[in-house]
């Protein structure tokens, strides 16, 4: 019966799925090493979303940070799902959602938790340091 009625619920689409987000959603590590090979040696800031379908907390922020995307065009926003690809193991990521904000490939500062607030005053603060 439970797996009856969840298939009657289809999850919404990721951020980055969405042709009008300015989200960069990755599927793929050919992808994701594409993406970051592209920006490690950039100092444009790279704002990298670690979440979950499951999570509620990621469904939650997930329209604050594809407007976010929207309003800091001087920023790359990626939002990678955990479950998909393991790149989170690399930065040590442990809840969802967690935001890592990447300079020239060194990670500058992170967000554990849908905080969107904090996640926008770091965001700010990272790109007037450009």
């Amino acid at each position: 019966m439970g797996s009856f009625l969840s298939s009657l619920w289809t999850p919404p689409p990721l951020a980055g799925d969405d042709p009008d987000s300015a989200v960069v959603a990755v599927h793929s590590k050919p992808a994701w090493d594409k993406h970051w090979e592209e920006h490690r040696n950039a100092s444009k800031l790279m704002v990298i979303d670690f979440s979950a379908s499951w999570c509620g907390p990621c469904r939650f922020i997930e329209p604050a940070f594809k407007e976010m995307a929207s309003r800091f065009a001087d920023a790359l926003f990626v939002k990678i799902d955990v479950d998909e690809l393991e790149v989170a193991k690399t930065f040590r990521v442990e809840a969802m959602p967690t935001f890592v904000l990447v300079k020239g490939g060194q990670e500058v500062s992170r967000v554990v938790g849908a905080k969107k607030d904090e996640l926008d005053r770091k965001i700010k603060t990272f790109i007037s340091s450009t």
